[in-house]
């Protein structure tokens, strides 16, 4: 009898022992999931965090903004718009290669990229943007009705232009109305134009610009405020 009931005490404890040790095995692969997805949920975190602070830092700030005036053929017009920008507080660095403008007025919506063969190198030379580049005998000289252009007004290290790098670069941007419009006439007195400035990471200005109601006295090529 009381080898029979040893025995049956023995068949117990391996079996216990078996199962303890399953349940030990599940507790440790379980563990193992949760710990990773922990891991993957704080990495996704940080991420979508930083992406939601570079949206909203990560931009420039329009300091200052003038048109240029035109005999257009049909009248004076205002057939350059001029913004000098720089980067906002606390933004890393833009680069006007990565940045685009949605160009909205009141019969035109576009959306714009920096073209590069307006201006040298350092960013310190701009060519004539007020023609169409897509004339034969122009070549790259001119913009088209998808661009936008820049030059260095400041540039800190004197290197990094087309990229804002510092609080101290003031790089002015250059839109051809006449070109983006279709109408070879720029806009006219009392249009209005609004700009959203995005740059790669998201983070976006706004501006309007409404041109103002009387352009008699001034000549071609005159700045006009904004």
């Amino acid at each position: 009898m009381f080898e029979e009931f040893d025995t049956d005490r023995g068949q117990v404890g391996i079996g216990t022992l078996i199962v303890f040790i399953a349940m030990v095995l599940v507790a440790a692969i379980a563990a193992g999931v949760l710990v990773n997805t922990a891991g993957f949920l704080q990495a996704t975190a940080q991420d979508a965090g930083q992406e939601s602070v570079n949206k909203v830092t990560n931009r420039v700030d329009v300091v200052s903004e003038h048109g240029i005036v035109n005999d257009t053929g049909d009248g004076l017009a205002v057939d350059s718009l001029n913004l000098t920008v720089r980067l906002a507080a606390g933004s890393g660095s833009v680069s006007l290669e990565d940045t685009t403008i949605k160009y909205v007025s009141g019969t035109t919506a576009r959306n714009l990229v920096y073209d590069n063969a307006t201006t040298d190198a350092d960013g310190t030379k701009l060519g004539n943007v007020s023609k169409y580049d897509g004339a034969a005998a122009l070549g790259n000289d001119g913009l088209n009705n998808t661009e936008f252009a820049a030059y260095a007004l400041e540039d800190g290290d004197d290197t990094s232009f087309p990229v804002l790098s510092g609080q101290a670069d003031r790089y002015e941007m250059i839109i051809n109305t006449s070109v983006v419009e279709g109408n070879g006439a720029g806009v006219s007195t009392g249009d209005s134009v609004k700009l959203e400035i995005t740059s790669r990471s998201g983070g976006s200005t706004q501006v309007i610009l409404t041109m103002p109601q009387q352009l008699a006295g001034k000549n071609d090529n005159d700045p006009i405020a904004l």
